[in-house]
């Protein structure tokens, strides 16, 4: 494995990129963020990719991962929530070598950042299966299971109550309808008991801003599975996604 790597976190607000030392999975020198353009088209976008390359110096021999807010089969996106529409249908490698010169290891957001916490953060070295989730407006997940990432889970949509789980029990819907914690706590158990049905994991890792107030509901949660909050959080993304790339070269 290589022991630099670029990853760029592509999202509705911002892009952003910087190298990652493989072997600690900090950054070496600064992250840099550009406002993602608007439309998001995959051509504009494409193109703040490689202004971010060319002002990191990423070499050519450093490969390259990249996030998105939506699935990645295959290096093509079946749907776009974030950006513009025209992304649905996008050979992600097709566009990034056409833009950047070289190919790229595309894969979601949330999967970056739950391999990144096995690889460097709150679950590093873990055995078994890890179920990272990640809470926000909605819930963003990953499965690793003894470090191998199953990409594109989408375990916010499970049904829950007749509701999409993320509609009940994300941080979004806490403070959209002003719940405190116990009450969102109720929510949570709700929805990760659930999870270990169908699952049995040997670990939950909960990212997010709201993870820096574990204390608040984490202890209210009656589970299994060991739960702990995420340790990375803003630069998950990124170091996931290197990471990734230098394990998925072609």
């Amino acid at each position: 494995m290589a022991h630099i790597a670029c990853g760029i976190d592509i999202g509705g607000s911002g892009v952003k990129a910087a190298l990652v030392d493989l072997d600690t999975g900090e950054y070496i020198g600064d992250q840099i963020r550009i406002p993602t353009p608007k439309p998001a088209t995959p051509g504009a976008v494409a193109r703040v990719c490689r202004e971010l390359v060319d002002r990191l110096g990423v070499g050519a021999d450093v490969p390259i991962g990249v996030t998105f807010p939506a699935p990645v089969f295959n290096g093509v996106i079946p749907f776009m929530a974030n950006l513009d529409q025209s992304w649905v249908g996008t050979d992600v490698n097709a566009l990034m070598s056409e833009h950047l010169g070289r190919g790229v290891v595309p894969l979601n957001d949330a999967d970056a950042a739950g391999i990144a916490e096995v690889a460097y953060g709150a679950a590093k070295d873990a055995k078994g299966v890890v179920v990272f989730t990640t809470q926000g407006t909605g819930i963003g997940s990953a499965i690793i299971v003894d470090g191998r990432l199953m990409t594109n889970t989408e375990l916010g949509h499970l049904e829950l109550d007749g509701h999409d789980a993320e509609k009940r029990a994300s941080s979004g819907q806490k403070t959209l309808q002003g719940l405190d914690w116990a009450q969102w706590a109720e929510r949570l158990q709700r929805y990760y008991s659930h999870l270990e049905m169908l699952l049995s994991p040997d670990l939950f890792v909960v990212g997010g801003g709201v993870s820096e107030n574990a204390d608040k509901f984490m202890p209210l949660l009656e589970l299994r599975t060991p739960m702990i909050p995420a340790k990375l959080l803003n630069t998950a993304g990124i170091v996931g996604a290197a990471y990734y790339a230098a394990n998925h070269q072609d």
